[in-house]
């Protein structure tokens, strides 16, 4: 019993040391032993302003390349080539509503920049969220283009330029919806125009293909939707905590599926290549982005690195044979904003799941919607993290009784233990007898502290979950100095009382009879507690409320039963 328990700590010590080892990694730039994404030494951020013509025309407009092994596609898989640093930029033209400000191209009418009007950057507070951005830091567009299969017939595409209609930039007082319509001169006697739907209170953009044939024969044209990022982490974001950066792609049969850069820059990518249904994004840290088409259909999913450090995810729907003199209209909506679930959960089947809860999505959901109910009850998110903190630690009330009176017993029969410990110290197979045969007589038994509290594990781990990648928690205040439940406690109050009393709490449990055991136990306190310094004030204030209600409980028993202060 008392190897098992050794065994028991080692595991928990070497984890503890591998955690804090890959955070570290992360921090200076070394691949995540888990095989995350590390993060670059020196981040480059978003620039607080729309990007210049200049700073467009800097970056390669990229695209995806065929359609990987497993992909039903014909000769109209190829998607545009890179587009050389020279190419024309186009006209910017930028539109405003009451959530966005985004910024199109006329370039192939794609949208280049997206600034978050409700959200606060960490980095930079006096500025907003930049999601999208093309400049010469920076790559982050939405892109929609036609492809074909048919021998000598060019479409146009996100490369090709296109005028804008006149009309309105800004949102007016009153007014429900805002569009901005782009449109080619023709390419091999086909029109293409866009026409983008902003409306109030949405990070949707409805996006309307029309595809016109004014040619003499018929054409077969495939509309692509895409995604094109750099590989970068987004900036800010924490060394000490991972969380996924990347395309992601979805369909009722594979689920949802994240897509690793490092993965399509090897080629081994591994994802849906077609289906009926589904939908394409990228996900970052509370915020991401999606093409999303309503309607059932044939379609196909790639995802591609185009150029150093630039990757795409696609999806590419055939708008069957259009005839000369014939329309083609399709309807698709791109989605550019915050991952709050039952907004997104809404808008298409699975896209709640770009708010990556990890291994522990199906107990991270029902924690969310109780803490969710709890804040709309509360009405802030702080006191509604300890409320339902509070209602775990009943739930498990009974469970952690049981592993307190066993940790109890087990400091009162400490001193004997440590005194066979000394007596027998080079007697090893006596001294074991002699301390079951203690245990039998006190009825302890060594495991009985760590069995349920390993049972909750899972729930607390997903609680983790839950409260690092909510973005409901931005910007929500809790008391005084917390402003900001995602961001770090300003002052460290929270990370300086959480480390104190995760040391209370070693005080309580017994001291284990090997020496250095007994040291173990009390660093890891202090090596968690360097990471919690680093930690989102929500997280902290969880795991605070959670120690300081299980030293209420085991103080308790402890009473109880006598052993307190021994």
């Amino acid at each position: 019993m008392t190897d098992m328990r050794r065994t028991l700590l080692w595991v928990v010590f070497t984890m503890s040391l591998v955690l804090i080892w890959d955070a570290w990694n992360k921090h200076t730039g070394q691949p995540s032993i888990f095989g995350g994404a590390a993060k670059p030494a020196a981040t480059a951020g978003a620039d607080p302003a729309a990007p210049s013509s200049a700073a467009v025309a800097a970056v390669p407009a990229p695209a995806a390349v065929p359609t990987p092994a497993g992909a039903t596609a014909g000769p109209a898989s190829a998607l545009p080539a890179v587009a050389p640093a020279t190419a024309a930029a186009g006209e910017l033209v930028t539109v405003t509503t009451d959530v966005v400000k985004a910024t199109f191209s006329s370039q192939g009418g794609s949208l280049v920049y997206l600034e978050l009007l409700g959200y606060r950057d960490h980095a930079d507070e006096k500025r907003n969220v930049v999601l999208l951005d093309q400049s010469a830091k920076r790559l982050y567009v939405a892109q929609t283009g036609l492809i074909t299969g048919q021998p000598g017939v060019t479409l146009p595409n996100h490369l090709t330029p296109m005028t804008v209609a006149p009309g309105e930039r800004t949102l007016a007082p009153g007014a429900q919806a805002l569009t901005l319509r782009f449109e080619t001169a023709g390419t091999d006697g086909v029109r293409l125009a866009k026409t983008y739907t902003l409306r109030r209170g949405e990070y949707t953009i409805g996006v309307k293909h029309e595809v016109a044939n004014q040619g003499g024969t018929p054409v077969t044209p495939q509309l692509y939707l895409q995604l094109a990022r750099d590989g970068n982490p987004p900036e800010g974001e924490s060394s000490f905590y991972f969380t996924f950066t990347g395309p992601a792609v979805y369909t009722d049969a594979s689920k949802f599926q994240k897509v690793d850069f490092k993965d399509i820059a090897k080629g081994s990518a591994s994802h849906a290549a077609s289906g009926n249904d589904g939908w394409v994004a990228m996900v970052q840290h509370y915020f991401a982005s999606a093409w999303l088409v309503p309607t059932a259909g044939p379609r196909e999913f790639r995802t591609a690195k185009v150029a150093d450090n630039h990757y795409t995810v696609a999806m590419v729907l055939p708008l069957g044979d259009v005839a000369a003199g014939a329309t083609a209209v399709h309807d698709a909506t791109l989605f550019a904003g915050p991952q709050e679930e039952k907004k997104l959960a809404a808008l298409a089947p699975g896209l709640d799941l770009v708010k990556d809860y990890g291994w522990f999505t199906v107990l991270s959901k029902p924690l969310f919607w109780l803490l969710d109910k709890l804040n709309g009850v509360i009405g802030n998110w702080g006191w509604a993290i300890v409320a339902l903190v509070v209602l775990l630690k009943i739930a498990f009330y009974w469970l952690n009784a049981s592993a307190y009176r066993s940790m109890a017993k087990m400091k009162a029969v400490a001193p004997k233990v440590t005194e066979l410990r000394e007596r027998y110290k080079d007697k090893p197979q006596q001294m074991q007898q002699e301390m079951m045969r203690i245990y039998r007589e006190e009825k302890v038994n060594p495991l009985g502290g760590c069995l349920p509290i390993l049972v909750q594990m899972p729930f607390f781990i997903a609680l983790y979950w839950v409260l690092l990648s909510s973005v409901e928690m931005r910007n929500a205040p809790w008391i005084l100095w917390i402003k900001d439940l995602s961001a770090i406690d300003p002052w460290y109050v929270l990370p300086v009382l959480m480390t104190a009393s995760s040391l209370f709490q070693v005080w309580l449990n017994p001291t284990p009879p090997d020496p250095v055991q007994a040291k173990m136990m009390w660093f890891m306190p202090l090596a968690f507690g360097i990471m919690f310094f680093f930690f989102p004030a929500g997280l902290v204030l969880y795991w605070l409320t959670n120690n300081i209600l299980s030293i209420a409980q085991q103080w308790f028993i402890n009473k109880q039963l006598g052993v307190l202060g021994k």
